[in-house]
């Protein structure tokens, strides 16, 4: 078969699937900013993108359409076109040799398959699993901040609010903001896409299948997988997930109950400060705390209005940004993948 990848020497053979949609973009930024080792690059889309080239370390690289035999030696398969594509093509990756590491849902309540956030539970791929699931990006950003502040005190229950960003539908959800947001300017009334209301200078309650017991889709699953991310499957845990007009960025506002006295905000400063990939950005001097606009593109999710309720002894509250498409997706895949190494 005629390989369409770029030969860059020792290293591994690599597979991004959904190469150019947003996360794939994102990816391939970050495999080369992190210098991973790659001997071969193959990117894999849908048909129409087939024979369109993206710039990888300074070279084009060709995308091709995926099929089985792209595959072939693939050893990292990196997969970013939803869950439909995932559970079509993840079993030829696996069956040609490749360890898969999924961005989608497909496989992220498979109790067979580890969800991974490296920093918090990345002892599960000592067993060099075949798949691996990227996290729901809320949930990730969300477990990065949770993870080093219960090791001050058992939780009793969270509530979390979320401000998500239009990069969490993906590209063309990100030009639609674009698009309305010019469009309002111009005096032009706001208009409903078929899949979610008016963005520009909006909001609304994330555009997710409402189940039977009325939580969207991100909702439920932010609950059900930072409960597995850590561990904590009795965590009582209420979600509220809306959609913001931000370009970038996701944002949370994070109540925390404990189970007994709540820790001082000196140290959860103090954990939170020392916890890898987490920044603490927490100045009310100059009234400087986490954004959006501060989180793009960066790789730390960002944290501060650190603060007890002087209501409740046991409660702290607290709010954090953080990018979706790197630490939310992208940087998270390659940072398993360089765990699997």
């Amino acid at each position: 078969m005629l390989r369409s990848g770029y030969l860059w020497g020792v290293g591994k053979n690599v597979a991004i699937l959904g190469a150019t949609g947003a996360v794939g973009h994102e990816l391939l930024h970050i495999l080369a900013e992190r210098n991973f080792p790659i001997s071969e690059l193959v990117l894999l889309a849908s048909p129409r993108s087939a024979g369109s080239t993206l710039k990888f370390r300074g070279e084009e690289v060709a995308v091709q359409a995926v099929s089985k035999d792209a595959f072939a030696g693939v050893e990292f398969a990196f997969f970013s076109a939803g869950a439909d594509r995932s559970l079509e093509w993840a079993p030829a990756a696996n069956e040609a040799g490749a360890i898969v590491i999924d961005n989608s849902s497909a496989f992220r309540t498979h109790p067979e398959v580890p969800l991974v956030v490296p920093e918090i539970n990345g002892e599960q791929l000592s067993a060099r699993p075949k798949r691996v699931s990227v996290p729901n990006c809320t949930a990730i950003l969300l477990t990065m901040v949770l993870h080093p502040i219960r090791a001050l005190g058992k939780f009793d229950r969270v509530v979390v609010s979320t401000y998500q960003s239009a990069s969490g539908g993906g590209a063309s959800m990100m030009q639609a903001l674009v698009d309305q947001t010019k469009a309002a300017l111009a005096g032009e009334p706001p208009k409903a896409s078929a899949t979610f209301p008016p963005y520009a200078f909006n909001l609304f309650s994330h555009n997710t299948v409402i189940g039977a017991d009325g939580f969207n889709g991100e909702e439920s699953k932010v609950m059900t997988e930072t409960r597995r991310i850590l561990g904590l499957q009795d965590l009582s845990l209420m979600v509220t997930c809306v959609r913001v007009p931000v370009l970038r960025a996701h944002s949370e506002s994070v109540v925390i109950d404990f189970a007994g006295e709540a820790p001082s905000v000196e140290n959860i400063r103090e954990a939170l400060g020392s916890a890898p990939g987490v920044r603490l950005l927490d100045d009310r001097e100059n009234n400087d705390f986490p954004t959006p606009l501060a989180a793009s593109g960066g790789d730390d999710v960002l944290v501060g209005r650190i603060r007890r309720d002087p209501s409740r002894p046991n409660s702290i509250a607290l709010f954090l940004a953080g990018d979706q498409l790197r630490k939310g997706a992208a940087l998270n895949a390659v940072q398993i993948a360089e765990r699997l190494l």
